[in-house]
């Protein structure tokens, strides 16, 4: 992740930290495509449009799949802590509940600093 240069009122650049909210995902592979598929159309743009975040990306895990399972990480980037905050608290819930609603599936979630 790169950080964005800005210029404070000295003139002088400094670094914006961002911040990395990711979720890696356990699919079974039977519903792979139908997932991927609601991810991009659906619900990775759902969570852009709160507002919370400014880019989103999906990475498949490329691992033995012995289980018949596939993982994903997927990937949204903020500008500050307190906008990552905010989406968990009021927005997840609902996104993170419609997703069980839709798919089984299990997942992790991990937040990142930029250093």
């Amino acid at each position: 992740m790169i950080g964005v240069s800005a210029f404070n009122d000295t003139g002088h650049s400094h670094l914006i930290n961002m911040y990395l909210y990711n979720v890696t995902v356990g699919i079974d592979q039977a519903d792979e495509a139908a997932w991927l598929k609601w991810m991009k159309e659906s619900h990775m743009q759902h969570v852009l449009n709160t507002g919370m975040f400014v880019s989103g990306k999906i990475f498949k895990v490329l691992h033995d799949n012995e289980d018949g399972t596939l993982s994903y990480s997927v990937q949204y980037q903020a500008q500050s802590l307190e906008n990552v905050v905010q989406y968990l608290e009021k927005f997840a819930p609902a996104l993170i509940e419609e997703h069980k609603q839709k798919f089984k599936h299990v997942a992790f979630r991990t937040l990142l600093e930029e250093v």
